[in-house]
């Protein structure tokens, strides 16, 4: 389902809200989740062929979800990272930011 809401993202350009805009289901009969109601007046439900064209925009934002996730992990709570800055100062925070930065890259959507 989350690679389904991904291309839905890709196809609209950002994300809808999964809980009033754009409905998902998977009936756990084998065949996936689908687009259970499409609550969008701006663009028409997408069609399969549609979705599957955004393949790669869908992995990309699978990725770059890690990455955030990763970056966050490793930043630490706003609380650490002020403590970090009073303690090395803002110019080793920033360094560490873009090491984490570069350590964990995303990719451009």
């Amino acid at each position: 389902m989350n690679n389904l809401a991904n291309k839905i993202t890709a196809y609209l350009g950002s994300e809808p809200d999964f809980n009033e805009e754009v409905k998902l289901q998977d009936d756990s009969d084998g065949k996936g989740a689908y687009i259970a109601e499409w609550n969008i007046t701006a663009k028409p439900k997408p069609t399969d062929a549609e979705l599957d064209a955004l393949e790669n925009e869908a992995q990309t934002i699978t990725d770059n979800a890690i990455a955030i996730a990763n970056r966050q992990t490793e930043y630490g709570s706003t609380a650490k990272q002020i403590e970090y800055i009073t303690e090395n100062g803002l110019e080793a925070w920033q360094s560490k930011v873009q090491e984490i930065k570069t350590k964990y890259p995303k990719e451009n959507s």
